[in-house]
């Protein structure tokens, strides 16, 4: 069985957890991104019925305090590998991790056993970015929460996937209308910034198949989209209902998601 949890999406901190297995005591759990403090994350991998105990690594997307957040205290606490880029490490400051450090690489998968996890690069405002599909053999989820555009290498990468977490960070309106200063809008809406509704609807048009069971979408800004606004577009792409778009929240997350298990198909 191959499912995800996000435990918090948005600037104010990014944390995903996958799992693959058989369940119990057989099931490999990774944690992507660190973004909250170590008491929220405890927390949170509570209310997702684990613990810190429970993981088995952690992945790293990019350098941003908002997915690193409490990564070092956890890893060092519980002795887990942290899986990073060289570019990551090198911008947080090279930090010593005492052993668990982890270097990833684009194209280079990481197998957990029941759980295997293929990094790849994504065109973002960071040093060495790099984002996941994860898969027990059987189901593909791809996570996907910052990024700029969506060039073919990226796409590619989303194809097959039986479940998706998909940036849609903001109405391109919104952004543009609001009172953000000029410098921020232009980097949010860049190519190496977020993802708007109406690209990530697009992104998910192009990737969209029969065997695509679950569509979650993450990272929206708090003043620059509405949940309503991000799942309108993405349900348009599929042609499904919005309320059949999950929508992850930066208190709450998503309820866990099965991948091999969904609504349309």
């Amino acid at each position: 069985m191959l499912r995800f949890r996000n435990l918090a999406s948005g600037s104010g901190g990014n944390a995903t957890l996958i799992e693959g297995g058989e369940g119990g005591s057989t099931a490999r759990r990774l944690l992507m991104d660190c973004g909250l403090s170590l008491r929220q994350i405890d927390l949170r991998l509570a209310a997702a019925g684990t613990s810190a105990a429970g993981l088995h690594a952690v992945f790293i997307t990019h350098e941003h305090s908002d997915h690193t957040g409490c990564v070092l205290k956890l890893a060092l606490r519980e002795r887990l590998p942290v899986w990073m880029s060289e570019g990551t490490w090198q911008a947080m400051g090279a930090p010593d991790l005492d052993g668990l450090l982890r270097i990833a690489r684009a194209g280079e998968a990481i197998d957990l056993g029941g759980l295997q996890a293929l990094p790849f690069a994504v065109p973002h405002d960071a040093r060495e970015p790099l984002h996941l599909r994860c898969s027990d053999g059987a189901s593909h989820i791809g996570l996907l929460t910052d990024l700029g555009h969506a060039p073919d290498e990226v796409l590619a990468h989303l194809q097959g996937c039986t479940a998706l977490l998909l940036e849609t960070n903001h109405d391109s309106d919104l952004l543009h209308g609001g009172g953000y200063p000029v410098f921020l809008k232009r980097r949010i809406a860049g190519p190496l910034g977020h993802l708007p509704n109406d690209a990530s609807a697009a992104l998910l048009h192009s990737v969209c198949h029969p065997g695509l069971r679950h569509v979650a979408a993450a990272h929206l800004s708090a003043r620059n989209n509405q949940p309503q606004l991000a799942q309108a577009a993405l349900a348009g792409a599929l042609g499904c209902a919005a309320q059949d778009i999950i929508v992850a929240d930066q208190r709450a997350g998503t309820p866990w998601i099965e991948a091999s298990r969904g609504l349309w198909h």
